[in-house]
């Protein structure tokens, strides 16, 4: 009995182990799952940087006077990026491109309303859309084109005052995770490569 008390004694005695912490749990991010604010911040990640393309967007750098103006009044050449002209319309690279044969197609007039456009002024204006359409199916065979107008600086227009359509040749997958991502596009060729081919097929319609 006596043996028996000391024992339960001896037991009591001995520190109660401490509690072992709880191993540390790698960031959600590693399972597929990314908690802002609560596991990874600030979320790391690689930087391209383009302080000229910022400069651009936030309107930093004015150009003098309208660059589609100088390139309506200046003979095609990469300078002013022109590479096709009619009576009344002209195409012009995109120099900021979303895909590799982006295209601009615009009145040589100065005027940033559609409406105010003359009768003879709009028909020649849709007939080289179409004919640039035809220059960059037969360069490039993509699997769709983009067609579009921003009218005003309200619906997104860069140069509101110069009316301009954008026309870009689109691929299936040609929008994949990095300009989503990193907001930045890869593209295929230079914009010298873009000018050389689309100036030499536009040329015989002039």
């Amino acid at each position: 009995m006596a043996a028996a008390k000391k024992a339960r004694k001896k037991t009591s005695a001995k520190k109660t182990p401490a509690k072992r912490k709880a191993p540390i749990k790698a960031p959600a991010a590693a399972h597929g799952k990314i908690q802002i604010g609560k596991d990874v911040w600030p979320m790391e990640r690689d930087v391209l940087f383009r302080p000229d393309r910022m400069k651009y967007v936030r309107k930093l750098i004015k150009p003098d006077g309208c660059v589609f103006c100088r390139a309506s009044e200046e003979k095609i050449s990469f300078d002013t990026l022109c590479v096709f002209k009619s009576k009344h319309s002209m195409v012009v690279l995109n120099k900021f491109p979303y895909n590799s044969g982006h295209l601009l197609v615009l009145p040589k007039r100065h005027c940033g309303d559609l409406l105010k456009l003359s009768d003879e002024e709009y028909h020649d204006l849709q007939n080289v859309i179409r004919l640039t359409m035809k220059a960059l199916n037969e360069l490039y065979q993509p699997g769709g084109i983009n067609v579009g107008l921003n009218h005003g600086a309200v619906a997104g227009a860069g140069i509101p005052e110069h009316l301009h359509y954008h026309v870009i040749p689109r691929w299936t997958g040609d929008l994949n995770f990095f300009p989503l991502i990193a907001e930045t596009k890869v593209l295929v060729e230079s914009l010298e490569q873009t000018y050389e081919k689309v100036w030499s097929i536009l040329r015989k319609y002039e």
